[in-house]
């Protein structure tokens, strides 16, 4: 069979990889990806092969609309040539566009029902939704698909993310000393679900002024991004671009503060000590908070007390907790080669 898969985020690059490692043993799979710095570098670290077509577009509105309408156009021309006989997605609006037009199946994964622009272009035209269990069916189905067409698997997406092996080389971010490594993640700012929040602006003040004894590292998103943190903080912490596998900082961090999406999910399974500022409420993060795998906190100076308290513990009961909640999650690769037989 021929299927195509399209990859848009670091994320969904890293669940993919080993669904289309046993996809390939049986199928022929084309993997296609846009324009996006982050999924490009993660792709050469990681040996993932993807072809490129269109650009990510932006934190605009039409520059968005331009840059899908763009990437249909270019997509249904490679796809019409490949001639697959399914598509599987994370809820790309493009791939929903093309595999519908086209009349090619179509099954998606989600754990994200708040980007509800993404949900309206896409669940309607699809055949099968793989979501999370913890997620309710309502949260999906109220955006057009029907709820017998939406299948859960026990797992969060982190627990498949989490498993891959690291093989980067490149030189930590951390300084090579006896300090606590602080790694923060600002939020995303170009999805259509965010507003630009300035939540995380006092949150690192208060950290960098209380803790800089410690390393202290802040990952940015965009340029812009970045060259505005450095003009706040680059005195006291380091502020860069994620160049990294995260997995790879991850096993090197102490403490990790993230707003709540992929990163804190992935942080709280490996058993770092996690706090979400939680710029995206979104149901993930309520079930980590829920089984304290995550600490949940906005105030910055209980941001602080909650940072002291973990540099001040062992955290060996929180990574033992971490490890049993993984380990007791199924495999949603094997739920999806079971709708793909059916």
């Amino acid at each position: 069979m021929k299927i195509w898969i399209d990859v848009l985020t670091p994320k969904q690059l890293l669940f993919s990889e080993p669904m289309i490692e046993k996809l390939r043993k049986k199928h022929n799979v084309l993997c296609t990806s846009r324009s996006y710095d982050e999924v490009s570098k993660l792709a050469k670290i990681r040996n993932f092969d993807l072809v490129y077509v269109g650009n990510h577009g932006g934190s605009e509105k039409y520059g968005k609309l331009e840059a899908s309408i763009n990437r249909i156009k270019k997509l249904s021309l490679l796809i019409d040539k490949f001639s697959p006989e399914l598509v599987i997605s994370f809820c790309s609006p493009e791939a929903a566009r093309v595999s519908f037009g086209m009349g090619i199946k179509h099954i998606a994964f989600c754990d994200s029902p708040h980007a509800s622009a993404v949900m309206k272009l896409t669940l309607p035209l699809i055949q099968k939704l793989l979501i999370p269990w913890i997620i309710p069916k309502k949260e999906f189905s109220k955006y057009g698909i029907d709820a017998k067409n939406i299948i859960p698997y026990r797992a969060i997406d982190a627990s498949v993310t989490i498993k891959r092996s690291v093989n980067q080389k490149d030189s930590l971010p951390f300084k090579n000393n006896h300090k606590k490594n602080i790694l923060i993640r600002v939020e995303e700012e170009q999805a259509s679900y965010t507003s630009k929040s300035r939540t995380i602006i006092p949150i690192i003040k208060e950290i960098v002024n209380e803790f800089d004894g410690e390393n202290i590292v802040i990952l940015g998103r965009y340029s812009e991004q970045i060259k505005n943190l450095r003009k706040l903080f680059g005195k006291k912490a380091k502020i860069m671009k994620m160049s990294f596998d995260g997995k790879y900082l991850l096993n090197n961090t102490d403490i990790f503060l993230g707003s709540g999406g992929t990163m804190t999910a992935e942080s709280a399974l490996l058993g770092v000590p996690t706090i979400s500022y939680n710029a995206v409420p979104n149901i993930v993060e309520k079930y980590l908070v829920k089984n304290n795998l995550v600490k949940r906190e906005t105030n910055p100076k209980k941001i602080n007390k909650i940072i002291k308290k973990f540099l001040e513990s062992s955290n060996n009961n929180y990574r033992k907790k971490a490890r049993k909640i993984s380990n007791n999650m199924e495999d949603p690769i094997q739920k999806l080669i079971q709708v793909i037989e059916k």
